[in-house]
């Protein structure tokens, strides 16, 4: 946490002094890795509570990245990244457990970049998170993070594949309300203070009329209302709009629990997802 403050002041500092768009951008090269570590137990608990993961069981699918954010922190605070880190906006993040990981087992952590790319609102950087027991990779996501800016290419869009818009379309299973806290508690156990989830008027900065949830929030909450993560592949989600808070908010599923989504009122799409599941 005190290497994660660390960077957020940074990042605070130096934002000012970051253009994004440039056309001549470049990201810095190598990686941030951090040692094996065992997961402390105390966050790992506060986390599946607020998540509502299971008490117990193996890692939730989207810990990992949440123990590499610091290091994501580092990166993207770093005078050589070219995005001012206050207010980017996650986009999306696929998720690949190629095994369960168990709370019990040290993780070596690694983060590196892996391109900028045009987006109808500004520009995208897509970042690579891995997770390794004894050298063996366990765990990896990719994730899009959203510099917004003016541009003039409308037609610009992140370069992964994108879920099916019908993954909006799939019947009601559960109603939550958000409190207006939600992203300070959030952050608290997750280390991300991003300014756009704490207070309206910090959000109203960056031009959110609210507070708004964070992303890894609700992709997490939707895994854990799906339950048993055994035969899990991969997981994409997709962030449509943001989640003001406080809400009311709708998960959605099909029954084979291979598509979800979250729905706000008016049946506003805030989050889609897509699963693989080993045949």
């Amino acid at each position: 946490m005190t290497s994660l403050s660390a960077s957020l002041v940074r990042g605070a500092l130096s934002s000012p002094f970051k253009r994004a768009g440039r056309p001549d951008a470049t990201l810095p090269p190598g990686r941030l890795t951090r040692p094996a570590a065992p997961v402390a137990p105390g966050p790992l608990a506060a986390y599946r509570k607020i998540c509502g993961f299971a008490e117990s069981g193996p890692l939730p699918l989207t810990y990992p990245h949440v123990l590499a954010f610091p290091l994501t922190m580092r990166l993207m605070t770093d005078r050589a990244f070219p995005l001012p880190v206050l207010g980017l906006v996650h986009t999306w993040i696929e998720i690949t457990p190629h095994r369960a990981v168990q709370p019990a087992e040290s993780l070596e952590l690694a983060v590196y970049t892996d391109g900028l790319t045009p987006h109808r609102r500004g520009t995208e950087v897509t970042m690579v998170t891995e997770a390794r027991v004894g050298g063996e990779l366990v765990w990896e996501s990719r994730s899009g993070y959203l510099s917004r800016h003016r541009t003039t290419d409308a037609a610009a869009a992140p370069r992964t594949a994108s879920v099916p818009d019908a993954v909006g379309e799939l019947p009601a299973v559960a109603e939550w309300a958000l409190p207006g806290d939600l992203g300070r508690r959030y952050g608290a156990v997750s280390g991300d203070r991003n300014p756009i989830h704490l207070h309206p008027l910090t959000a109203r900065l960056f031009g959110f009329p609210r507070a708004i949830a964070h992303g890894m929030w609700t992709v997490a909450r939707c895994l854990a209302e799906a339950g048993d993560p055994v035969g899990i592949r991969s997981v994409r989600a997709e962030f449509k709009a943001p989640v003001l808070l406080p809400a009311t908010v709708t998960y959605a599923a099909d029954a084979a629990g291979s598509a979800f989504a979250l729905r706000g009122t008016k049946e506003r799409v805030h989050l889609v997802g897509a699963v693989t599941r080993a045949s």
